[in-house]
């Protein structure tokens, strides 16, 4: 075999072994720094992974929600001006977004009046505004219960740490008193961790639910003002005719 080959593999095998170790070593203080913690880090844990799902599925959601509002509108605008109505209807029945909901709902009264129109459009838009706004309250309720529990938690291996050292020898009463502190200031450190991820998390997706919110506002009075243009416009011709 070529000593440059036989050289090679021996490296590769070392670089393996090393990483392996490595992860290995990551995984068993991963694993001692939840058990030092006690059963408040694994509810820490809990609570932090069924808010990630939340989010992850809030994202997917509001992108899907989420539209070009000015183009969408203009092309909307354009069918309505051309008494193209059942083309924006069909388009916006093509759309997922919250916007074309609204919209939608507004261009099948187009025939109604002004006020009924309004009335209908106010209607579709708060129940946009609640899907859009959806279950990310939960991240924030999390974010403040993942802070409560590793404080909790912090207190309860505080207790544990003085009740042990009350019945132990003189000296090492300072040695466990010091574990006892590091362990119990595991679950307060994992539930700011858990705390302050979810709390961007949810600036970020409140903030995205906002931006959908308003532009659904925006063009809902836009669809208003061109229906109602459009019909005032059709009743002077034929007050002409």
């Amino acid at each position: 075999m070529d000593p440059v080959t036989t050289t090679e593999t021996a490296a590769a095998a070392t670089d393996a072994a090393t990483t392996a170790a490595q992860e290995m070593s990551t995984l068993e203080f991963l694993a001692k720094f939840m058990d030092d913690g006690g059963i408040f880090m694994w509810i820490i844990l809990a609570v932090w992974i069924f808010a990630i799902i939340i989010a992850f599925e809030r994202f997917k959601t509001l992108v899907k929600y989420d539209t070009d509002a000015p183009s969408f509108m203009q092309q909307i605008r354009k069918f309505v001006l051309d008494n193209e109505v059942h083309h924006a209807i069909n388009l916006c029945s093509q759309s997922p977004t919250l916007l074309a909901r609204v919209l939608k709902d507004g261009l099948k009264r187009a025939n109604q009046s002004r006020q009924q129109i309004q009335d209908v459009v106010e209607a579709a838009m708060i129940e946009a505004n609640a899907l859009a706004e959806k279950r990310i309250g939960y991240l924030a309720l999390v974010a403040n219960i993942s802070t409560l529990m590793g404080l909790l938690g912090t207190i309860y291996g505080l207790i544990q740490s003085f009740a042990a050292v009350a019945s132990a020898d003189p000296s090492e009463k300072a040695t466990l008193l010091a574990q006892g502190i590091a362990k119990a200031m595991n679950t307060t450190a994992f539930g700011l961790i858990s705390a302050i991820s979810l709390l961007v998390v949810h600036t970020y997706l409140s903030n995205r639910a906002v931006k959908i919110v308003t532009d659904i506002d925006e063009q809902a009075m836009r669809l208003i003002d061109v229906l109602g243009t459009k019909k005032n416009d059709e009743y002077n011709a034929e007050e002409v005719a």
